[in-house]
């Protein structure tokens, strides 16, 4: 029986989707949950796992290609039967074959198809099939990745599967073999290191073609394109204009030194921004508008208070920004705030977020103060009606109580949807940002 493997859609704004690699080819082995493609959809590349057991028969959009969702690209064989023909844009019939793909799973942000690596001259396992195309290891997708991400050459690998089989349990056993053995891992393929060497510089991991005269273009991602168009989109259809206000940041800093000081040996270190995700939770709150969504003919005003964070993604893995979403930010504390933030920055900038992680913000923060910018301005992240835009805070004179001093102070910028939110609403949610801002101690009940 043929079960066929359509594009799945991965996101809920994604169209189309492009096969990033192949983690299988025509004849391999596969179980349920195995991970055959890495899939690059409108904002991320995500993994597709396959829920039936067989053989890949037919691959029928080769890796770099980029077709609408619903589309067939390969076919499974869970009878051992071989599918004689399959048209390449033939959408899936069934639901079962529409089925046979997760809807969505947590993405893996990924730059460069596999590279060669070479491996110490060991004597090869017994896991090796020989077919009409010579010898080929028996090796599930997943544990063929795993041995790729901990740096396990193949050639150490011996299969404790059916028929011999190399499956998961064997490469963590072989890692953790080569960790008691003091042996180094070799580097994952596509990682920098792979890329340019120890000590070796790092280039941008992206395709980049020469156009001459010493000029090149490089080819946008998929998540880079859909960044440019709604940034134009946002920018072109939402009414945009700025307020900017600063804060006297003394207070706030030395409320954060202390409670980093006493919260040290509990692993804890809340940043500047967990302060200011908290404060703009409570006065978003106060601020309903600034909770809200543009619609049409109506103003929709959202329930939780949603906040996103800006995450800059690093060369390798594409550059570019994501949202990472807290959830009902005005309910948690600067700590639950510190812990969901650096997970989210931790798991977009590694396996990479999934649409649970960056679904359903209601206002958006984004943060240069860490790279030394004193101001700048955003553009709104719809269906927002606003977005933060907030520098350092910058040590300079500035006058307290009639006397001029030294001190600290951060601009913060509001970029609004004049359709939802006018000045004097802006003006009324920065004084009460500045009041939560400048007042910590009420950050903390």
């Amino acid at each position: 029986m043929s079960v066929q493997i359509t594009m799945p859609r991965l996101s809920d704004t994604m169209e189309a989707g492009t096969i990033v690699r192949w983690n299988v080819k025509e004849g391999d082995t596969v179980s349920s949950g195995d991970v055959v493609a890495d899939v690059e959809t409108d904002k991320a590349t995500m993994e597709m796992p396959v829920f039936d057991d067989g053989v890949i028969s037919k691959i029928i959009v080769e890796a770099g290609k980029q077709v609408p969702v619903g589309t067939l690209i390969a076919i499974i064989e869970v009878d051992g039967e071989q599918s004689k023909s399959a048209s390449p844009m033939a959408a899936a019939s069934t639901p079962a074959a529409a089925a046979s793909v997760a809807p969505t799973q947590p993405p893996i942000i990924t730059t460069t198809a596999s590279e060669p690596r070479a491996v110490p001259a060991v004597s090869a396992p017994a896991s090796v099939a020989v077919d009409s195309d010579g010898p080929r290891l028996r090796i599930s997708p997943l544990a063929r990745r795993m041995a790729d991400e901990l740096g396990v050459p193949l050639a150490l690998l011996s299969g404790s599967g059916p028929g011999g089989r190399i499956v998961k349990q064997d490469v963590l056993a072989a890692a953790e073999k080569m960790r008691a053995g003091g042996i180094a891992p070799l580097p994952a393929a596509g990682s920098a290191l792979a890329r340019t060497g120890a000590g070796g510089s790092m280039a941008l991991a992206l395709p980049v073609a020469p156009i001459g005269a010493g000029s090149s273009e490089v080819v946008l991602s998929g998540m880079r394109q859909a960044i440019a168009r709604r940034l134009v989109e946002s920018k072109s259809t939402i009414p945009h204009y700025q307020v900017t206000m600063r804060f006297n940041m003394d207070p706030l800093l030395e409320l954060r030194s202390m409670l980093n000081e006493q919260l040290a040996p509990q692993g804890v270190k809340l940043s500047v921004n967990d302060f200011v995700v908290r404060a703009c939770a409570i006065a978003m709150r106060a601020h309903p508008f600034f909770n809200a969504s543009f619609a049409g003919d109506r103003v929709i005003l959202h329930g939780d208070v949603n906040i996103g964070v800006a995450i800059s993604l690093p060369a390798e893995r594409g550059g570019g920004l994501v949202v990472g979403v807290i959830h009902q930010a005005d309910l948690k504390g600067l700590r639950d705030i510190s812990s969901a933030t650096r997970a989210l920055a931790e798991k977009a900038r590694g396996r990479g977020l999934g649409p649970e992680d960056m679904g359903g913000a209601t206002f958006t923060i984004s943060n240069l103060g860490m790279y030394g910018v004193d101001n700048f301005t955003a553009i709104i992240n719809p269906p927002n009606s606003a977005i933060l835009a907030c520098g350092g805070a910058v040590e300079q004179p500035v006058v307290r109580n009639h006397q001029l001093v030294v001190g600290h102070e951060m601009q913060a910028t509001l970029s609004l949807d004049h359709r939802v939110i006018d000045g004097a609403m802006a003006a009324e949610y920065l004084k009460s940002l500045k009041q939560n801002i400048e007042n910590p101690a009420t950050l903390l009940v």
